[in-house]
């Protein structure tokens, strides 16, 4: 076990595979975005991840600061950003720190959880019709845990995203993905590896870095020709451990 988990924080994953089970059985009725509107609805924390009781998710947002470029950013954008709790992390390296969410009672409670954070707001968006005003506009886009919850997501939708999240991307931009990734050969890490290869394969992005810790992957990459010629339609290396 990792030295910063803690024995109960397996708790957090059965709690957090019960939601996801959930939002997979709405999904089927209600469709992506009206099922995690109704998880948050139903449960203002529906992953725990706010929780007091786990520690294993306020580490991970650590050190997924801790792999940025020692930089300080100007905007910051965290895409499918839930209660808030990393965009509130990334605050501390960013001037301005958008967070979205396709949930607007996220959004809402994201509000209140910061309201304290001045260089921080919240708005509800989807990230598959993300406003053309975002474009070029962010120097760091981080999308951590949000993909999968896509549907259906198959090859040529990543590749669409990739390039769209591209987009977002002020000059010299970086992009910080970040899904779960348990033991390489189970559906779960398989279909993280397969989101991290699309946008790793993507022409528009450089790749920079990866990184594997223990229950998550990161990748870090670079936009290519944003703000020249890396246009599209709108939507309808080195390795650690």
């Amino acid at each position: 076990m990792p030295a910063f988990m803690k024995l109960r924080d397996i708790g957090l994953f059965l709690h957090s595979a019960r939601t996801d089970a959930r939002i997979k059985r709405l999904r089927a009725v209600l469709g992506s975005a009206a099922a995690l509107e109704a998880v948050y609805e139903a449960d203002p924390d529906p992953w725990a991840a706010a929780s007091a009781r786990y520690r294993y998710q306020r580490r991970k947002y650590e050190v997924l600061t801790s792999l940025l470029p020692p930089r300080r950013f100007r905007r910051a954008l965290d895409l499918g950003c839930g209660l808030g709790l990393l965009s509130r992390h990334l605050a501390s390296r960013a001037d301005a720190v958008v967070g979205i969410d396709v949930a607007p009672s996220a959004v809402a409670r994201a509000r209140t959880l910061h309201a304290d954070q001045p260089n921080l707001v919240f708005e509800a968006h989807d990230l598959l019709a993300l406003p053309s005003s975002f474009d070029a506009s962010f120097d760091l886009v981080v999308v951590a845990d949000v993909l999968y919850y896509l549907s259906p997501m198959d090859d040529a939708l990543l590749k669409e995203v990739a390039m769209r999240i591209a987009r977002l991307l002020a000059p010299d931009g970086i992009c910080m993905l970040a899904n779960h990734y348990f033991f390489r050969l189970d559906p779960d890490s398989r279909q993280s590896r397969r989101i991290h290869d699309a946008f790793i394969r993507s022409p528009s992005f450089d790749f920079q870095s990866e990184h594997r810790h223990s229950f998550f992957l990161t990748t870090l990459l670079q936009g290519v020709g944003v703000g020249n010629d890396n246009r599209t339609e709108p939507m309808s290396s080195s390795r650690s451990s």
